[in-house]
């Protein structure tokens, strides 16, 4: 009798402590769920400034003289400009420009030159987070003179330009660019000579966003 009892005994123990364990393990706190940091898109709008420095490589045409001149040289400026980001990663902006190229070739005894020239520009891109590809055209112009036996004389040419590059953002606030241009300054009169100019040139530049 006694022994059954015992055994009656030990079977409840068993039983109870297996419930206790299992209501533990079902019981468990969930794990909380973890943060996940989103970081934030890149953005293009707004306005900046910047400088530049590169190479032009011009071609001149002169009356009178049979082919085209030369006119290579290096060049520094500065441009400014504002974004408007449309979404879909499309930008627009607005951009001007002022240069000068040192360019210069002698023709004959008679020195011509090239020197400050400018432009305003429309911009289209499309933003890949940190980098930005664009194209951009619009009306440029540039200032034009001779010296020599011949005399002197200077005038304005007044044309179009059309390029494209990448911008690339180095932090928030500053940006690199490399840039490649046509500019088509048309033609201008040079004491009673007929001069067309164009010019190919390559633009590289730092700029802050603000």
């Amino acid at each position: 009798m006694i022994k059954s009892i015992l055994l009656g005994s030990a079977a409840a123990l068993a039983i109870s402590t297996s419930a206790f364990a299992a209501d533990a393990i079902y019981e468990a706190p969930a794990e909380p769920p973890v943060a996940v940091e989103t970081v934030p898109q890149f953005s293009w709008a707004g306005g900046y400034a910047g400088i530049l420095t590169g190479y032009g490589w011009g071609d001149g045409e002169i009356e009178g003289i049979a082919g085209s001149e030369d006119f290579d040289g290096a060049r520094f400026g500065g441009f400014v400009g504002y974004n408007w980001d449309l979404g879909n990663q499309l930008v627009v902006g607005l951009e001007g420009d002022l240069n000068y190229d040192w360019n210069e070739e002698t023709v004959l005894g008679q020195d011509f030159d090239s020197g400050l020239n400018w432009s305003a520009r429309a911009r289209v891109g499309y933003a890949m987070d940190r980098a930005l590809l664009y194209v951009a055209g619009g009306y440029t112009g540039t200032n034009i003179s001779t010296d020599g036996p011949l005399g002197s004389d200077d005038d304005t040419l007044h044309g179009w330009t059309i390029g494209g590059g990448v911008d690339y953002a180095l932090t928030d606030r500053m940006f690199t660019r490399v840039e490649y241009r046509y500019n088509d300054f048309g033609s201008g009169d040079l004491g009673g000579t007929d001069v067309d100019f164009d010019q190919h040139t390559v633009n590289v530049g730092l700029a802050v966003k603000f």
